[in-house]
């Protein structure tokens, strides 16, 4: 199977014992073997100093526990030789006449290099500058370690042949300091940091020491390992808890602490991800400083696609957990209506115009423009809504609208558009019986020429109600609910709109506005442009036409904010959906997506303003500028092969 860039990382926290290499070594080479050959990991990583312990103190200057330590490196390295995994161990290290904390790399029983830490805590319970050097004391590039010799440096990055990761190194402090190492690590090439660390607990400690982590990962466009010495370190003045965690970009893929023995966690990072982010910040490469780097190379190559064991978000503008959803709706709405409340407040106008249907969209601009007015301590009635019953306007979504404008408080005014489009139909000569894009069109249209036109009667501003799905689709009448003099909603997904609608009914309303509203979050997506089926119900769905709206979400946020490629595209979705959609419904939704995406772009191109409030928007203004004729080809030619 092509490879999409997916490294399994394991973090790995050893129980062990005080001063006893040999010990130590059998549990670690054990817990290698466990995750490469089970697990299939390429990459493990082990706490600070985890050969010796952490908490060894004045041993550190026995001969006796040096040698002990690089007795127990020779038994690891013969135990791992035929494992296709690189492992990356803590011990002490003497060169240059000093004892230095370091990392080994080592993979197929070789020594890749030693890195050593930089910076030496000596405050409050660390004492570590009694025995250890920091890196920036060394004297050696290389040293002899197991008989042979190897690069030795804080500026070691080590990169695998076959595939783009490139692994740097942060020991322990090395994070806690203004600028860590791996600030420069990355910008040198590095796209995922090894931290061993011995970070003791207390109260409060875990969640600066995430932060730490997360916001480093994000910092620097990576993905971070982080090991932290276990509950069998020493407990003489300090307790440890084992922390490990593996962070990717800002967000934290696996964490564990407290294990009772022996664990590791793992986490799938993609490397073409981290590529694509930084390569699309035109900043992350301003380096001021030079420094000068040594690259080691070896060959691991990245995981196997079908072990990949990641959790893809089917929704991925969704918050999963309800908590934080609800945060991220309220946060919305509010970004919404302070775009809105600037745009009025500038341009002095004191009445908006909106068109209500009683669906999703039209609900939302609705109730961001409510909030609007209320920021600028304007009446309600200055809100003119309306209402235009056409020829596919259904009872449901006409009495959600009507209740909701009447509690709303708003002006109200229902104007049908059928006799219009029937006048229009004659002028044009089309036949009204045929259904057809015209008859649709000419309906979309109508409505946005009243908008238009009540608003220079009231001297106000049309909100625009579509959405960022309906953008990136191409599903909007051009010139028609295309068109706004302020779009509200145009960088929130339809997957995302329903839950806003649903949170400020939960959260914001009662009675009767509180019923319609959530009968509005149950309401099918439809234009509402072909007449009603017999019984009076809606007869046209949109996803009929266009696919899932919770496909296409998920394409549009990995083809814009990831910049993936189909193919790629295909596999996560196949993964995030296999309980929902079969292949070839999601293999023929993503041509049809990428079709439309591609020859739709004309409206984009002249889309009128509207808020950003999320990673991605298709304003031509802003984050998305694509010709209007590029051609689609490449990108399907890869989809057709999939069959």
């Amino acid at each position: 199977m092509k490879s999409f860039e997916y490294v399994r990382v394991a973090v790995a926290v050893p129980e062990l014992k005080v001063a006893d290499p040999l010990f130590n070594v059998k549990v670690i080479a054990s817990m290698v073997k466990t995750a490469a050959e089970d697990k299939k990991a390429k990459v493990i990583l082990f706490p600070e100093l985890s050969l010796t312990g952490y908490t060894c103190g004045d041993l550190f200057n026995q001969k006796t526990l040096i040698k002990g330590a690089e007795n127990a490196l020779e038994i690891l390295l013969d135990e791992t030789a035929k494992l296709d995994i690189l492992t990356a161990v803590g011990m002490p290290v003497r060169a240059d006449n000093q004892l230095f904390n370091c990392l080994l790399l080592i993979s197929r029983g070789k020594i890749l290099g030693v890195v050593p830490k930089t910076y030496i805590p000596n405050y409050n319970e660390f004492y570590e500058r009694r025995w250890f050097s920091p890196a920036g004391s060394r004297i050696s590039d290389d040293i002899v370690i197991c008989g042979h010799k190897v690069p030795f440096g804080e500026h070691l990055l080590f990169r695998d042949a076959l595939s783009s990761l490139c692994i740097g190194v942060d020991v322990c402090e090395d994070l806690w300091v203004n600028i860590p190492p791996s600030s420069y690590h990355t910008m040198y090439g590095a796209n995922l940091i090894l931290n061993p660390s011995a970070s003791n607990e207390t109260v409060g400690k875990i969640d600066y020491r995430r932060d730490l982590v997360r916001v480093q990962s994000a910092k620097c466009s990576t993905a971070y390992a982080y090991s932290s010495a276990g509950q069998t370190e020493s407990t003489t003045d300090l307790v440890f808890s084992g922390h490990s965690m593996i962070a990717e970009n800002g967000e934290i893929l696996s964490e564990n602490r407290f294990a009772d023995s022996s664990d590791i966690i793992y986490g799938d990072i993609d490397i073409g991800k981290l590529t694509n982010d930084r390569a699309r910040c035109n900043t992350y490469m301003s380096i001021q400083e030079r420094l000068s780097y040594r690259y080691v190379d070896f060959e691991l190559g990245f995981s196997d696609n079908d072990h990949i064991e990641r959790k893809i978000e089917p929704r991925p503008f969704v918050p999963a957990d309800s908590e934080e959803r609800n945060k991220r709706c309220k946060e919305i709405l509010n970004i919404q209506s302070t775009g809105l409340y600037q745009r009025l407040r500038k341009i002095g106008a004191k009445k908006a115009i909106i068109g209500i249907s009683g669906g999703l969209d039209s609900t939302l601009a609705l109730l961001v423009t409510v909030e609007a007015f209320k920021k600028l301590k304007l009446p309600m009635s200055g809100i003119v809504a309306i209402t235009m019953p056409g020829f596919g306007t259904s009872s449901r979504t006409y009495n959600n609208a009507l209740v909701l404008m009447k509690e709303l408080g708003v002006t109200t005014l229902e104007i049908s558009i059928k006799e219009a489009c029937v006048q229009h139909f004659k002028d044009i000569g089309h036949n009204i019986d045929i259904h057809d894009i015209t008859y649709e069109n000419a309906q979309a249209r109508e409505r946005t020429q009243i908008l238009m036109d009540v608003a220079n009667k009231e001297n106000g501003i049309v909100v625009g109600t579509g959405d960022l799905s309906e953008l990136a689709l191409g599903w909007a009448t051009y010139n028609g609910d295309h068109m706004s003099m302020y779009g509200v909603n145009s960088s929130i997904p339809k997957t995302l709109v329903k839950y806003i609608v649903k949170w400020y009914a939960e959260e914001e309303t009662t009675g009767e506005i509180q019923k319609a509203l959530l009968d509005v979050f149950d309401t099918p997506v439809s234009p509402e442009l072909l007449p009603p089926d017999k019984d009076g119900n809606i007869s046209q769905y949109t996803e009929k036409s266009v696919g899932s709206y919770d496909l296409n979400d998920f394409f549009l946020y990995n083809v814009v904010r990831n910049g993936f490629e189909p193919a790629k595209i295909y596999f996560l979705a196949r993964k995030a959906f296999k309980e929902e959609f079969t292949d070839e419904i999601i293999l023929e939704t993503l041509k049809k997506f990428y079709k439309r995406f591609f020859t739709q772009q004309f409206k984009r191109s002249c889309m009128p303003d509207g808020v950003k409030v999320g990673s991605v928007s298709l304003s031509p203004r802003g984050d998305w500028r694509m010709p209007s004729d590029a051609s689609y080809e490449l990108w399907l030619e890869q989809l057709n092969n999939m069959e």
